[in-house]
């Protein structure tokens, strides 16, 4: 039995005498320890997933932007930059979502610092994929 839930035990029995008390001090003695500082909670699982997202949006959107501009290949980038909105959109919702909902604040397993890092990088995926279709229209 761990310290934590041994004092959540033993309080109630020695604060019997204030009645009304006695559960609220119970709970708070038993809340759940703080996640481990490597631990994956899901905070983090979604943070990393929308990071993810949005650095697939800001490669793709970068090799499309390339590719319109004839450095390589012979497409347009046309497609690529569809890809990056998407995929830049996904992790800007998804880090705008976890952002919302973090409890606390860094290094408390909420996510917050991966939502902040998904924002700014499906920001940016969402501006290379507008610059290339940008670029596709005035071309072609």
């Amino acid at each position: 039995m761990s310290a934590r839930h041994l004092l959540a035990a033993a309080t109630p029995a020695l604060l019997g005498a204030f009645g009304p008390a006695t559960p609220a001090t119970a709970h708070i003695l038993a809340q759940p320890a703080a996640p481990a500082a490597y631990a994956l909670t899901a905070g983090r699982l979604w943070a990393s997933v929308a990071v993810l997202l949005g650095l697939a949006g800001a490669v793709i959107g970068g090799l499309a932007l390339a590719r319109s501009t004839g450095r390589i290949g012979n497409g347009t980038g046309r497609r690529g930059a569809i890809v990056a909105l998407v995929a830049g959109l996904a992790g800007l919702v998804i880090g705008g979502l976890v952002v919302a909902t973090a409890d606390g604040g860094p290094g408390t397993g909420g996510g917050i610092v991966g939502g902040f890092v998904a924002l700014v990088v499906g920001l940016i995926a969402l501006i290379l994929g507008w610059l290339t279709l940008t670029r596709f229209r005035r071309t072609g």
